[in-house]
This record gives structure tokens, sequence and C-alpha cells, in this order.
């Protein structure tokens, strides 16, 4: 028999692969961080060994989700500033509270918690835009996930910079230590076509283009933002970013909620992914993002769950579900955004669209074991008839038990092993009392 480090045992094995293939009474085997087999439980017993047993009877296995987009650190600001609109949001409250409070050992504080909650809903791999970039990346690194982090440019002065040169000179900076990480992936991350002039923008790109790393930036997430480009550019948003020869495949945009179709035709034209954050819009009361007139057209559309200062969590199985109710209920038609698309979106979409779909997003042999394994056995999940549904429209984070991200096993029976579960959620109670005051 061949040796290996984990054999995880489950009824269903969703694998996501491009057949989009089921193994039932199924068995992942993992050595070196990779996975080498995926099949029949009872192939594997006969042909592998391992000193850990994962899973079991009553348990699902799928791909690690992705969350293309979120701001990590803005956990600690959840429930800070609700029920306004973006803007205001923004300027009056987030960005104020940013000035006063940011910092590297902040950032390092509240990512741990992020992670934790991320991972305790099935999340292995998130990409992240805030600032601090060094800070944020070694404390993912520490809790074992995997990462997009980008490096946060804006043109006017924060608690990080004085301006767009500092915040692309620390960029760069933050691209070069970090590129080459097994688990960290540095991102060029211009925060928005209204925070960032044309200049900056394109010496953004440049910087992407040279260190061969993504793009990550918010697009026409508001009718505000829509109007202001306009104004000052006479051009849409997408328009605009093309015009400077910005948008191509290593582009993510986030949100892409007041999309024109001949915008929506340019995206699919560049092969820019965006990251829908159906949450976050709707609590924003932002708009409706046209995900099916842009899957039809050809965009990758993903899904991210935005921070959790406006969504208020991190929660995937959260998101996919309202994605695929409200897009039903918006098309009129319940055939649209099945359960097997929307876990697309969340799994191999997700790696695809930062160009790591060799590496991760489904479960096939040779790519990285970051798998979820979740429990089956639960009121809300009996009985079972489509194992899809099940995950889009019935699971919950409670349902998820463990989670491997390149092997190592992060989360165990829900609980933390790559970090002192206790010791973050005290940080975490007690950076609450200093900005509450």
């Amino acid at each position: 028999m061949k040796p290996a480090d984990i054999i995880i045992r489950a009824d269903h094995i969703l694998t996501m692969d491009k057949d989009l293939n089921v193994v039932r009474d199924g068995a992942i085997v993992v050595a070196d961080g990779k996975i080498v087999c995926v099949g029949p439980a009872d192939e594997a017993a006969r042909k592998y060994s391992a000193p850990e047993n994962l899973g079991g009877a009553g348990t699902v296995a799928f791909p690690g989700l992705v969350n293309t987009h979120t701001h990590s650190p803005m956990v600690y600001f959840r429930g800070l500033a609700d029920e306004l609109p973006l803007r205001e949001w923004l300027e009056k409250h987030i960005w104020p509270a940013e000035e006063k409070w940011l910092s590297p050992e902040f950032v390092a504080d509240a990512v741990e918690l992020a992670c934790l909650e991320m991972l305790g809903s099935g999340v292995t791999f998130f990409c992240d835009m805030y600032f601090y970039g060094d800070a944020i990346a070694a404390a993912v690194k520490r809790m074992g996930m995997r990462a997009v982090v980008g490096a946060g440019i804006v043109d006017f002065p924060t608690a990080t910079g004085r301006n767009a040169d500092e915040y692309l000179e620390k960029a760069e900076r933050f691209i070069r230590d970090w590129k080459g990480d097994s688990l960290i992936t540095p991102c060029t991350a211009p925060h928005s076509s209204y925070a960032c002039g044309p200049d900056t923008l394109r010496k953004a790109k440049a910087l992407s283009e040279t260190y061969g790393v993504p793009l990550h930036i918010h697009l026409s997430e508001t009718e505000w933002e829509t109007h202001e480009l306009e104004a000052k550019h006479r051009a849409r948003p997408v328009t605009f970013l093309d015009s400077l020869g910005f948008l191509d495949p290593s582009v993510t945009a986030a949100h892409c909620v007041w999309v024109s179709d001949e915008e929506i035709g340019i995206l699919a034209k560049r092969g820019v992914g965006v990251a829908h954050c159906i949450e976050s819009n709707l609590k924003l009361a932002s708009g409706f993002a046209p995900v099916v007139p842009m899957l039809n057209a050809g965009v990758r559309v993903t899904l991210g769950t935005d921070g959790a200062a406006s969504n208020n969590d991190l929660n995937m199985l959260s998101e996919m579900s309202t994605t695929a109710k409200v897009h039903k209920a918006l098309a009129k038609d319940p055939t649209v955004l099945n359960a097997r698309q929307v876990m697309l979106m969340a799994t191999r979409w997700g790696a695809e669209a930062f160009g790591m779909g060799e590496m991760t997003g489904s479960i096939e042999t040779g790519k990285a074991a970051d798998i979820v394994i979740a429990d089956l056995k639960k009121p809300h999940l009996l009985p079972l008839y489509d194992i899809y549904s099940h995950i889009v429209y019935s699971m919950n984070a409670a349902d998820i038990d463990t989670v491997l991200v390149n092997g190592m096993v992060l989360l165990k029976g829900r609980r933390l092993m790559s970090g002192d579960e206790p010791a973050i959620m005290e940080r975490a109670a007690a950076w609450g009392k200093k900005i509450r005051g």
C-alpha cells in the first residue's frame, strides 16, 4: 500500500471539475499537501494507508469556497455604521474610523478574527483589499489560509499614506516581498475609478504588468459612481477604464452593479472577472448587479462577501443562497442560477478569476488539498435528494466540520487548529471596547 498523510471519506464528493463529477461513497487521498487520488472509497482503502482519517458516513466533501472580494480587517467595524448609503457610510463613518484606529497591530488582530469566521463557513481562499498588506499577509499565513492580498491605492491621504506615489511605492515593495509565497499572492488594488485618477490607474496597471500579479478594483458599485465618472470623464466607469488600457484577464472587478449592456460586452471581451457581492449591495441599497446578463455574455462572475462592516458577515454559504434566490426573482425565472452554477461561482470560477485554477478551486488529482467536509446529519439536511441543492439552499455555517488548506487541517470538529481561538475572540472584544469608547 502507498503511504499518504490523510484519507477523507464522504458519502458525496463534489469535485467541481469540468464535468462536475460527483463521487458517491468516495475518498480523497492527500499527500504532501496535494490531492493524489479521488475515487471510490473501497479502491482508495486498497491502495493507500494514512495516519489520519477524516469525514466518514453522513458527510459531504467539496472544494474550499473562494471569497473573491472582502476587506478582512473591517470585521472590527462590524455594525459600527448601519442603515446608510455607501457614500455617507464611507465618508462620514468608515474613513474617519480608519483614520483613528488603523495600525499594523489592529489589522493583524482583525484579520485573525476574519480568518476564523471564514474558515467556519468553508472559505479556504479569499481576495483582500486593504492597507498594511504585510500585516494582513502575515496574519493570513499564520492562520494557514490562502489569499490574494491587495495593496490598497488611493489618491488622497489616509493613515497609511500621503499620496498616490507613496501608496504605489508601498505596493511595489509589498509585491516584491511576497511574490512566490506558497499561500499569499500579492495584488495591485487601486480602490476605484473615483478614488484614483487616470495617472494613478495607469501606474497601478503598469505595476501589475511588471510583476505579473493580479489587479483588483471596485467598479460601478453605485449609481452615484457612474454619474461622477460621466461628469469628470464623459464616460461610464467600465468604458473609462477600458480607454486607459486597464481591463484584461488579470483584473477582477468587485460589484459591477451599474453596468450597461455595452459595458457588459467590454467586460466579456476583455476577460475581466467580476466579484458579485449581493448581500453588501442589498444592505447598502446599491442596486442589483445584472448577473444573469453578464453570465449569458460570457463574463466569469464569482462571489464575494465584501467587508463585514457592510454585510455584516463573511459567510459565503449565505452569499450563495441569497445570490441564487434574488436573481431568480429578478429574472422571474426559477431556472436561472441553478445550484450547480452557484457552486461553480463560489469555487472553481473564483480560483480561475485570479489565474489560480490550476492550483485550487476543484478536487482533482495534483491540485492543492483545499477541502471542506460538512456534516449532513442535521434535521435541515434530511432527506437528501440533490446534494448541490442542499449546500446552496439548506446548509449553514454550523454544518462545516473540517477545513483543509494545502493539506493542513485548519478546522476540525469546528475547532480551530491553526490558532488560539479564545485569544482571537478576547482581542476582538478588547478592540471593540476601545472603538466604542
